[in-house]
């Protein structure tokens, strides 16, 4: 499926990648488009070409990295002695990146194709993992400012937290994340590739040697991050608990089982908060249920998208 890789200037001028499938079907047409956001440590290609494929089917699709991920630049790291730690990675920092992409696929000259990936249809927002969090920034953002959420059609949450700090039942991490850290985020190679070896093992099911390479990728793909993002991403607490309480849009969460990385109580704890809400939990999956059955996903996730209909 024909793609196209583009970027766009988010909060600090700092450069944020992504990429958006061709416009085989009129973003105009009235189907929401999909907006995919990653993990921590992670990239829009953690997708999987599978996935991004088979969804671009029937959506267009956008698949962000993060700041100080994957092709995005990295922010520039305060100096001094009352430089904050993470002071380029917090909520609204995410959240002007997200709108930022947003607004450049918005309009005609800007769009990576002469046909804006995002109409009339609206976005649903996908987010894996610390982008189930991202997600959450941006629809915080919307409402802060007193723009409109309408634009927001949905939200998918995949293996994802919705808060961040100590005590946060919608952040609670798993064993493998637990392990991992503070050492992923270590300068040192040798102790970022320990703890990140062990990390990247968690995202992939051991059982299954066919995923083996994926499996590498991941590691590969935290490895490249830079340290000061991995550690970004966790200098900051966020708690949307009340957020979710009032979404006004539908909810799809997905959530292995036997996730190590997200404890699945963060998805269910959720889903006792979210009105309008759909979960699905994997039996035995683990932190990446789209990889480990892209078709699988991918219809799920067209089912709930459907059932959001068609805007005239």
């Amino acid at each position: 499926m024909p793609y196209r890789l583009r970027s766009t200037a988010g909060p600090g001028d700092v450069e944020i990648a992504y990429r958006v499938s061709a416009p085989h079907l009129s973003a105009d047409a009235g189907r929401p488009t999909l907006l995919l956001i990653h993990g921590w440590a992670q990239s829009g290609a953690s997708w999987g070409t599978p996935l991004l494929e088979s969804l671009a089917r029937d959506h267009r699709v956008i698949a962000v990295d993060l700041r100080g991920h994957g092709a995005s630049g990295v922010p520039a790291q305060n100096s001094g002695p009352n430089a904050a730690a993470g002071a380029n990675y917090s909520a609204v920092d995410f959240a002007g990146d997200i709108a930022a992409v947003i607004a450049a696929e918005s309009s005609v000259t800007t769009s990576a194709f002469d046909d804006p990936a995002v109409g009339s249809g609206g976005l649903v927002l996908a987010g894996w993992s610390y982008g189930g969090l991202v997600a959450c920034d941006h629809v915080a953002d919307l409402i802060t400012r007193g723009d409109a959420v309408g634009s927001i059609r949905g939200i998918v949450l995949v293996g994802a937290i919705t808060s961040l700090g100590r005590g946060q039942a919608g952040g609670r991490v798993g064993s493998a994340m637990r392990a991992a850290l503070p050492d992923a985020c270590s300068t040192d190679p040798r102790t970022a590739i320990r703890a990140l070896g062990s990390f990247g093992s968690a995202l992939v099911p051991a059982d299954r040697p066919d995923l083996g390479a994926l499996g590498q990728q991941f590691f590969g793909t935290s490895l490249a991050t830079a340290p000061e993002a991995r550690a970004g991403l966790f200098a900051r607490e966020a708690s949307y608990d009340q957020l979710l309480r009032e979404l006004p849009m539908p909810v799809l969460i997905v959530h292995g089982t036997d996730d190590q990385v997200v404890d699945v109580s963060a998805a269910r704890h959720a889903e006792s908060l979210i009105s309008d809400v759909r979960a699905l939990y994997w039996d035995g999956a683990g932190h990446a249920p789209f990889v480990e059955d892209p078709e699988a996903f991918a219809d799920q996730v067209t089912e709930f998208v459907v059932g959001l209909g068609v805007r005239a």
